[in-house]
């Protein structure tokens, strides 16, 4: 559903959401699920580089699709802050503490929500944490944890790579990272994908994941390691509890699901392209140029949540009121047919996408995850020679969320081990 414009091609548009002068498309809701690129692209041909669009619970933001737009937002806070504190939807009562917007969109006390030199104190912790937790062996955590799951479906001869590899790898290599068990670890994959989901539930699993955090901050405080937590607790930055909680969160949601999802469209890649599997098995082909593709043409976030107006400006020829919400559309703006005219030419040396965010706030453990990924991949076409889809790949299926289009199995056969 999509509101009508009356104003000329040339005319400012202002901020129907506002004043709920009409219907909006929704960015949830079954459309959304099953054919997110759709929306975006009428949307692009109503509104231009800028939309107005209806959130989970029917709550007005503005999704930007224009790839400059998106870079004049994300590189300038000073003008669009992370702070949602300046939400007006939220000053103004329209958000309750359970909306299942809050665990995406609403202020922590984390790096991601800051700006200024609150940005700078708490970023240059992860920085620093994440460094050290690559100095201690992410690529020897990522062999270890590959093999060990391949071990438990290599005598079958079949498995669906998304439930039995991707879906789990990133999160047990980051729990080892964090110094949580692997038991903990596999309980997190499930409440973490709930978040990224939303809906109803997505408040009770972020409960779950922060009681668990928690308790492991509490238990590093009085038995240190040489793990992640017990460096950001012996930072000179002096994180309190609250945000030693809201960064393993941090840390653990955007690391795990983002790295799951592009390893899963990666192996999807590989193995729908007989020339790419060979490319990669001869040598002549590298993982890193295979993710560069997909982070131009299904980046792991789709959507990137928010940023606030911090006073009145126009974008993309829309007037955005003080307050308002803007979320950034990482998989449009990456498809923006002013930087891509013809999306089939080949992207490979550009690393100009927005997959990883960009400006102050860009991810900064994209590092860790390609990392993850060259494991991922190289192992298991190592372990499994004669790797193939058990399904002609028409039949893949993906169901998205405001935030993310994931594959829902990617079934495979192999001779069995």
């Amino acid at each position: 559903m999509t509101e009508q414009n009356h104003d000329g091609p040339d005319a400012p548009r202002g901020c129907p959401f506002a004043h709920g002068s009409a219907e909006l498309t929704r960015l949830y809701g079954p459309e959304a699920a099953t054919d997110p690129q759709g929306i975006y692209e009428r949307l692009r041909k109503e509104h231009g580089s800028v939309a107005p669009v209806l959130l989970e619970g029917d709550i007005g933001a503005w999704l930007v699709l224009g790839y400059r737009d998106s870079r004049r937002v994300l590189d300038n806070p000073r003008q669009f802050a992370r702070d949602a504190r300046i939400w007006r939807d939220w000053r103004e009562g329209r958000i309750a503490e359970n909306h299942p917007l809050v665990p995406m969109v609403a202020w922590r006390p984390d790096c991601v929500s800051q700006d200024g030199e609150a940005h700078r104190r708490l970023r240059g912790a992860v920085n620093d944490g994440l460094q050290a937790a690559v100095g201690r062996g992410i690529r020897r955590h990522a062999t270890h944890f590959a093999n060990k799951q391949i071990d438990a479906f290599a005598q079958d001869g079949r498995a669906d790579l998304v439930a039995d590899y991707a879906g789990y790898l990133p999160m047990l290599i980051l729990t080892r990272v964090l110094g949580l068990s692997e038991a903990e670890g596999r309980r997190l994959v499930e409440s973490s994908a709930m978040v990224f989901q939303g809906g109803e539930d997505a408040i009770l699993h972020d409960g779950i994941i922060r009681e668990i955090l928690g308790d492991l901050v509490e238990r590093k405080r009085a038995e240190p390691g040489s793990d992640f937590t017990t460096g950001l607790l012996e930072h000179p930055a002096a994180l309190d509890h609250d945000e030693m909680v809201s960064h393993l969160r941090l840390v653990l949601m955007a690391g795990h699901s983002t790295t799951s999802n592009l390893l899963s469209r990666v192996l999807q890649l590989i193995l729908t392209d007989a020339s790419r599997l060979s490319g990669l098995t001869s040598g002549q082909l590298t993982v890193s140029a295979l993710v560069e593709e997909v982070m131009w043409n299904s980046p792991p976030l789709s959507v990137l949540p928010g940023r606030f107006a911090v006073s009145d400006v126009e974008l993309g020829g829309h007037h955005i009121t003080e307050g308002d919400l803007l979320v950034l559309g990482l998989a449009p703006g990456n498809r923006d047919p002013e930087v891509r005219p013809d999306p089939d030419v080949s992207v490979q040396g550009n690393g100009s996408h927005l997959a990883f965010s960009a400006g102050p706030h860009e991810c900064p453990g994209q590092s860790i995850g390609l990392s993850i990924i060259e494991i991922a991949v190289d192992v298991l076409l190592h372990r499994l020679p004669g790797l193939r889809l058990a399904v002609p790949p028409e039949e893949l299926t993906e169901t998205a969320s405001t935030w993310m289009s994931l594959l829902d199995s990617l079934p495979v056969e192999f001779p069995a081990q």
